[in-house]
């Protein structure tokens, strides 16, 4: 089955200080990297939707969504939280960013595809409930789970999250949330300096130190997320990648490459195809992923296409 991706012009509208990491050019590096690689004749390429506000709503509270809105500017740009700016195209950009993994659960559920890149921003996965940081407004990879917790009716979803920094917004989304197995990897201590003790058993954290490099990832992954994402049996996967332990990234200390993005998206790949085997009950449906840091452009385009790769099971 084709893999798809799905972005929108609109996340290039979504404006940051001049020099900011967190530029539009992002979602470029990505898609020239797909040319340069001869990548993108093999995908389905879909324009997102937005999401609506049911959607957002089972994620974010209506005070935090009405204050956002609300604080919208007409022109220029708004400095509205902890790094996150606002500009006049901001909403419709986090909407549509959000939206395209909506979409993403959509297509797996109508069987047109089983894996997903949506390559959008502003990113998300910082997002609190009612709280924006960290470049993220709406957390686009709870969204996307929740709608397929909520309209689908699945009972077990995993999000699988490698960014250099923990994804403390899904956390609190799905704290106290059994349905949602989430397994976040990080550089710790650093930032956000989330309280990653005391969490319920459906909340992996795997702190990494600033030394990390390619084993110690493989490691940690191997001993803690593939046994439980086996035991969980996850009806859905997604993903919250970000790329921003990359080796050359200034944004962290740790020292990752190409290939380790592409051997955890392959275990996760083989883990859902693996399970076609199983009851229908306990079958992986689909992979939705989302883009969330990368900052180095190259290397952000270089480890995206490794992930989609092994997403679409390309070879070569």
């Amino acid at each position: 089955m084709i893999a798809t991706l799905i972005s929108h012009p609109l996340c290039h509208e979504h404006k940051m200080p001049a020099g900011h990491p967190e530029c539009p050019q992002r979602l470029d590096a990505i898609n020239n990297q797909l040319m340069a690689n001869g990548i993108d004749g093999l995908l389905y390429y879909r324009e997102a939707i937005a999401a609506t506000d049911e959607q957002l709503l089972r994620v974010h509270s209506a005070h935090y969504l009405q204050t956002i809105s609300a604080a919208i500017p007409a022109r220029d740009m708004y400095f509205f939280a902890d790094d996150v700016y606002l500009s006049p195209a901001t909403l419709n950009a986090a909407r549509h960013a959000a939206g395209a993994g909506v979409m993403g659960v959509d297509m797996i559920m109508q069987g047109k595809t089983d894996a997903v890149f949506c390559n959008v921003r502003p990113p998300g996965h910082h997002a609190e409930r009612a709280r924006a940081m960290g470049f993220c407004i709406i957390n686009n990879i709870a969204v996307a789970a929740a709608h397929a917790l909520e309209h689908y009716d699945l009972t077990r979803v995993a999000i699988i999250d490698f960014d250099v920094h923990h994804g403390n917004g899904t956390q609190d989304i799905f704290l106290n949330d059994s349905r949602v197995l989430f397994c976040s990897s990080f550089q710790y201590p650093f930032y956000p300096n989330t309280d990653i003790d005391n969490v319920p058993e459906h909340i992996i954290n795997t702190p990494l130190p600033a030394t990390c490099r390619s084993q110690g990832f493989h490691d940690a992954l191997s001993s803690q997320w593939l046994p439980a994402l086996k035991q969980f049996k996850p009806q859905m996967i997604f993903i919250s990648a970000g790329f921003d332990a990359y080796i050359d990234d200034d944004m962290s200390s740790i020292s990752l490459v190409e290939q380790d993005y592409e051997w955890i998206t392959r275990e996760l790949r083989q883990l859902m195809d693996s399970s076609k085997a199983a009851p229908e009950s306990e079958q992986c449906l689909g992979i939705v992923s989302s883009l969330e840091g990368g900052y180095d452009l190259l290397g952000l385009g270089r480890c995206a296409v490794a992930h989609i790769k092994a997403l679409a099971k390309i070879q070569g």
